[in-house]
């Protein structure tokens, strides 16, 4: 594929093969067969690009990055996208059969967030999937039987008859222009040497095997067609031969070519360098007001529901008076001057249009006519574009194509929400191959935010905890943020830093839930118009008073606000960590500075002890402080939470008690 359709220079793919070519980009890299590629070629006059996604072994877990690259593509064109880009899926047969990822993508296919009309799916049916064979690999007697449930055509064709192949492939493209849907086309065949190629069939095929170690090769039974029907003479075929073996030994012979795999087009002014220098996100006040007026104007006639209607109007009431600007008028802020100052804005997931806690309304529906009005619309510059879709109930199909179509935004805003952060847990093989990989892996970077709900309201494992620990455990070489905000503000700028910074990476928010109304988690416009994202929220209490110092991230924050507050304790100092990763250990310092005569110093979460945050700030703290500092939380556990809203109410007053309690010791 590689060297015969994208031309990638035979030198290059020898010299991979010997192993001596260094990396052109600082990271790890992957195996040659998995990295991606892209060329033009031309045809007389016009030519076409080609693209291939870099693709790791988890199998068809591209398929939605595919589909979302090519999306972001289609919707840069316009009208006529969805006819001047096409995706080009290729599986084998036992993975489009077994992958659940193959289902979820051809759901995609149709809905309006995702289709990208119509994609060619070739499946390579091998009669094989690593040593497994095709009866215990499925109960269809068909491999390609699950792309019977759009009931889109599936055309099968002999692997050896390459002439009836390019002829289904021109058939599959007039169907998939003609209607916009996916073609499926099968080719049958074998794999002669195995599943890699050095493998031993005959461990587990021997009858197969014995009958293909026989079988001519494709190309010997191509060209004694082609001298049986007069078209070329065997001569001919033979010296077309020896030109092709004559160019591998030179290419094998003579080294690398250099090719130019840099920060080309759409990414040219984007850095790959990390840098935590400060990003101009402040608004003035009175574009802030102007915008909040601009968001609950509705078209003449529009009946919006009436707590809907409350809502809005007490957004705008709170941006205008400037006092008690909430977290979902935050994210409506950062949204509508993005919007306003060019840059498109697309966000998907489960319910992300009105938001999973009624929090959001990007979208409002005539209560008499159902029809839908998208307030944002109203503040759109020329040029920005703003996109909310709820998509299905699949997490991984979703998440994938949100990063795929990232990868072809470098200037715009790309969100996917988790319902609750927990159900991020379902998209993991994507979170792992591609999101806090993707730099170090496939040498592309990506701007993606992801925002997952996080907090514990006693509602249970599966709505408790979006795992703060696995993607910690995932950092390294300054390769994504991971961010857990407290406040309105710092969660406007943190959005709008997102797309203002010179570089792009994966950015992890933990959203909240109780505290989108908590009546403690507010912000004055004031802090919306200057500064910009704080990494670290210091404390700001007397130092000579302080015994303690309480260290925490989070919703938590504001149970012990509460508690220092109504117990009048100045004796305690709370450190909010906003950034997790890349933890600003400068800031950090500066904020501990000035409390180095207090007696204790502890870690406070509310996940247990072997999750949340505190395995990985830990070896920062006591590296900082020349001490190891104490941890205040739930003990170890198998599952995030308890199930019991009493018990868990018991666990988390048992935490703020035990915390104050360390500046009586």
């Amino acid at each position: 594929m590689l060297a015969n359709i994208f031309e990638k220079p035979l030198e290059n793919i020898f010299s991979e093969f010997e192993d001596n070519v260094e990396y052109e980009f600082v990271g790890e890299g992957d195996v040659k067969y998995h990295k991606g590629f892209s060329t033009d070629k031309s045809f007389g006059d016009k030519s076409i690009h080609l693209t291939m996604t870099s693709n790791p072994s988890h199998l068809e877990a591209v398929d939605p990055v595919v589909e979302g690259k090519c999306r972001a593509r289609q919707d840069a064109c316009g009208d006529e996208g969805k006819q001047r880009v096409l995706p080009v899926l290729i599986h084998g047969d036992a993975a489009f059969a077994g992958q659940g990822m193959v289902a979820e993508t051809f759901n995609l296919s149709q809905l309006e967030g995702y289709c990208t009309g119509g994609t060619l799916h070739l499946v390579v049916n091998n009669q094989i999937g690593f040593t497994t064979t095709p009866r215990d690999a499925r109960s269809t007697r068909y491999a390609t039987d699950v792309a019977r449930m759009l009931a889109v055509p599936i055309f099968h064709v002999h692997g050896e008859d390459p002439e009836a192949a390019v002829r289904m492939v021109e058939l599959a493209l007039d169907y998939r222009r003609e209607f916009g849907r996916d073609v499926v086309l099968e080719i049958i065949c074998f794999r002669r040497h195995g599943h890699n190629e050095g493998d031993e069939p005959y461990f587990t095929q021997p009858l197969m095997y014995e009958e293909i170690k026989d079988r001519p090769p494709v190309h010997e039974i191509y060209a004694g067609r082609l001298v049986e029907e007069g078209v070329l003479p065997a001569e001919e075929i033979a010296e077309m031969a020896e030109r092709i073996e004559a160019r591998l030994e030179e290419a094998a012979e003579s080294g690398r070519r250099e090719v130019d795999t840099g920060f080309q087009g759409k990414w040219h002014g984007i850095v790959r360098e990390f840098s935590p220098a400060e990003a101009d996100t402040a608004v003035e006040q009175s574009v802030l007001r102007r915008l909040a007026e601009e968001l609950i104007a509705v078209p003449e006639g529009f009946q919006v529901h009436p707590k809907i209607d409350k809502v809005l109007k007490k957004r705008r009431e709170s941006v205008l008076t400037g006092d008690g600007i909430d977290w979902g008028t935050a994210e409506a802020l950062a949204f509508a001057s993005l919007l306003g100052e060019g840059i498109p804005v697309r966000l998907s997931g489960q319910d992300s249009r009105r938001g999973t806690f009624s929090q959001r309304h990007s979208t409002l529906f005539d209560t008499r006519t159902g029809e839908p009005y998208v307030p944002f619309s109203a503040v759109t510059a020329e040029g920005a574009r703003f996109q909310v879709y709820d998509s299905d109930l699949a997490e991984a199909s979703v998440l994938g194509f949100e990063y795929g179509y990232s990868l072809e935004t470098p200037y715009g805003l790309v969100i996917w929400e988790a319902q609750f952060g927990d159900f991020a847990n379902g998209a993991q093989v994507i979170i792992d191959q591609f999101v806090v990989s993707s730099m170090s892996k496939w040498d592309r970077v990506c701007g993606l935010t992801m925002f997952l709900p996080h907090g514990y309201e006693g509602q249970g494992s599966e709505h408790s905890s979006a795992r703060i620990e696995r993607y910690l455990q995932s950092c390294a070489n300054d390769n994504i943020q991971v961010v857990n905000p407290s406040l309105p503000a710092q969660f406007f700028h943190l959005l709008r830093r997102q797309i203002q910074q010179s570089f792009r990476r994966p950015l992890i928010v933990f959203t909240p839930k109780s505290l989108l109304r908590h009546p403690l988690c507010i912000s004055p416009v004031e802090e919306f118009a200057a500064g910009g994202f704080r990494e670290i929220l210091p404390a700001e209490d007397d130092p000579d008073q302080v015994r303690s110092v309480l260290l925490c991230s989070g919703k938590i924050y504001f149970e012990l606000l509460q508690k220092k507050r109504e117990d009048e304790r100045g004796d305690v100092a709370l450190i909010r960590i906003e950034q997790l990763y890349p933890l600003r250990r400068d800031l950090l310092e500066e904020a501990l500075e000035p409390f180095d005569k207090a007696q204790n110093f502890a870690w406070v979460q509310e996940e247990p002890r072997n999750m949340g945050a505190w395995s990985f700030i830990r070896p920062f703290l006591a590296e900082i402080l020349g001490r190891e500092v104490r941890y205040v939380g739930r003990d170890n556990a198998a599952a995030p939470a308890v199930g019991s809203h009493r018990m868990h109410k018991e666990e988390q007053k048992k935490i703020i008690e035990e915390a104050f309690a360390l500046a009586e010791d």
